[in-house]
């Protein structure tokens, strides 16, 4: 039997704080989720500002980065270069760059999503969050 790391409520208050932190140092009125390695939601948090749509994006891309145990850009990926069936791929709905995985020691303990600015400023917060815990 393998054991596995888990995110606890003070990994997920470290990656918050880091991820607010780099949002608004930037000006960016985003939502940003947490989600455990199963995609449940751990914490949600929408700033000042942010669209209303975003506080169902950012869930979405951290449950599809955490189930597909990657970057949600990858699958933005393989649609925007043809293979549009995966449109239909059941149970993934945050197909957008902006969900990170986190990863340790190999494997996907949950992931972050953010929703509100350009793809790849959502990712660049998702992953100053992550970074705080080290990962």
């Amino acid at each position: 039997m393998k054991n596995k790391a888990v995110l606890e409520l003070a990994d997920v208050k470290l990656i918050a704080a880091a991820a607010e932190a780099e949002a608004l140092q930037n000006s960016w009125a985003v939502t940003f989720a947490i989600v455990d390695d199963g995609g449940h939601l751990l914490w949600l948090q929408r700033l000042d500002g942010a669209p209303a749509i975003s506080s169902h994006i950012a869930p979405a891309k951290a449950h599809t980065a955490a189930l597909g145990r990657r970057e949600s850009k990858v699958y933005e990926d393989v649609i925007n270069q043809g293979r549009v069936s995966f449109l239909s791929a059941p149970a993934v709905a945050g197909m957008l760059e902006g969900g990170v995985p986190i990863m340790k020691d190999g494997q996907c303990i949950g992931a972050v999503g953010v929703s509100g600015v350009k793809s790849s400023e959502d990712a660049q917060i998702a992953r100053a969050g992550i970074a705080a815990i080290g990962l």
